[in-house]
């Protein structure tokens, strides 16, 4: 956003950052602490689940600022006044600061910090647009996906929405966060090629139409891909089928893509089983067409004899709630020993202010957080909130936040998507089974705050 520019060089002023200070400026000015935390879950949620780090650390440990963009920027009137030196400081600008984050797939509540950035004021306020943008989308889909995998109990997801998704970045994205969420793969080639992702396809009812009988479309697909899934529903499904079976052609897959998609898997199901002496009861059954975790919850409690499920406008762009309000606050300065004056023993340290908003609708807790776990046989049983390096913590507390970058540099590998999956289908036994309930909305979460925070707030003068 625009306006992340215009405050960076009012703090550049501010802390007068001056070419020759270039190399040093960062450990003189004071460092911003934001957490980035959802104030309220998307519509009928009960959990959200944290994706998009990995792009955000790609993003913080690559951004720079190239000729032409810094053009563009000295051209605009608004910086008519703003000196060569501040677009000199953008030329040579890398983030060093220390990132704290949550393990991408994890389970999280309202209100808790899924990523903390400790950095000079100007690098931490510059990219809070990028990481708002990447965080509430990829959690946002992850979130929804996490629901439809829930819903299908052990039946396959593919996520299906590329076209549907809101541009092809939304789609790739999507793809991923789908992914990570516990789908078995996505049609996005994309996502296949650059993320690893398996890849699926059937094929679409123009290829059908395309030929002058619908069993020779049959007979041509099964001949290039005999694995793949032939789509029946262009005329008449349950014609279709006896097409196939007629025709001999072993396919592994039909696709039902509209009607009544319950009546219409039992019959395709009676049919195939009841072919050539059960030569077609291993063939499997997909079904697609506009559906979401409430139909496939439906369709799964009634035993539809539906083996897979494609997902796609309803999972790409969350249809039911497309927003996740995901915000980034400051919630502490750190100020450095270098502006401090000399204490009593002749030594100075860094200073932390406290920073938090009093608008009740939009109340924050002060100062850099962590959270703590802590389960029971297994299962949640509270999230416990505590100021950094606070010491009376509750037995068996596990800390959730963890340092992923330090003084702009990673700290370790990043895992690939398949073990952040297996992280989030690991996350996801640990919820209450309330939290599974498709319908469940908690009046309250069991999120709890620590002594020594709520202290902080009370205590808490605006200046």
């Amino acid at each position: 956003d625009f306006y992340e520019l215009t405050m960076a060089a009012a703090y550049y002023y501010r802390y007068f950052i001056r070419p020759a200070d270039k190399a040093t400026s960062d450990s003189k000015s004071e460092k911003g602490v934001f957490e980035m935390f959802v104030r309220k879950l998307p519509r009928n949620r009960s959990y959200l689940v944290a994706a998009g780090l990995e792009q955000v650390l790609y993003f913080l440990m690559n951004i720079r600022f190239n000729e032409e963009q810094l053009s563009y920027l000295e051209s605009q009137e608004v910086f008519k006044d703003v000196g060569e030196d501040f677009f000199e400081y953008l030329r040579n600008l890398k983030f060093t600061g220390t990132i704290w984050a949550v393990p991408e797939g994890t389970i999280l509540f309202p209100n808790e910090p899924l990523i903390r950035v400790e950095a000079p004021m100007i690098e931490a306020q510059i990219v809070e647009t990028y990481l708002l943008s990447m965080m509430n989308f990829q959690s946002l889909i992850a979130t929804k996906a996490s629901r439809i995998v829930t819903a299908a109990k052990g039946k396959s997801i593919i996520e299906f929405g590329s076209r549907r998704a809101h541009g092809p970045q939304a789609a790739l994205l999507a793809a991923r966060a789908s992914y990570i969420a516990g789908c078995i793969g996505t049609s996005n080639a994309l996502a296949g090629y650059k993320l690893g992702i398996p890849i699926f396809g059937t094929m679409a009812h123009s290829f059908v139409m395309s030929f002058e009988k619908e069993e020779e479309a049959f007979k041509q697909f099964n001949k290039v891909f005999p694995s793949g899934y032939l789509l029946v529903d262009t005329y008449d499904s349950i014609a279709a089928i006896k097409k196939i079976i007629k025709s001999g052609i072993n396919t592994a897959g039909i696709r039902l893509d509209s009607g009544d998609l319950y009546s219409l898997s039992l019959e395709a199901r009676r049919v195939l089983d009841g072919a050539f002496g059960g030569a077609y009861a291993n063939t499997k059954i997909m079904a697609s067409g506009d559906l979401n975790e409430y139909l496939i919850h439906d369709l799964v409690n009634r035993s539809a004899p539906i083996d897979s499920f494609g997902v796609g406008t309803e999972l790409s762009t969350s249809r039911d709630d497309p927003a996740m309000n995901g915000v980034y606050k400051l919630v502490a300065i750190k100020v450095p020993s270098s502006l401090l004056a000399v204490n009593n023993e002749g030594r100075v340290d860094e200073k932390i202010f406290y920073k938090l908003k009093t608008d009740p609708a939009k109340k924050t807790y002060p100062g850099p957080k962590q959270i703590y776990r802590i389960l029971e046989n297994g299962l949640i049983k509270s999230d416990f909130i505590a100021l950094e390096n606070e010491e009376k913590l509750p037995v068996d507390a596990a800390p959730l936040l963890q340092k992923i970058l330090d003084k702009g540099n990673i700290l370790s590998k990043m895992p690939s998507v398949k073990e952040i999956q297996r992280f989030h289908l690991n996350q996801i036994k640990t919820l209450p089974p309330k939290f599974l309930d498709l319908d469940f909305v908690p009046e309250s979460f069991p999120v709890f705050y620590s002594k020594q925070l709520e202290a902080k707030r009370r205590e808490f003068k605006p200046q």
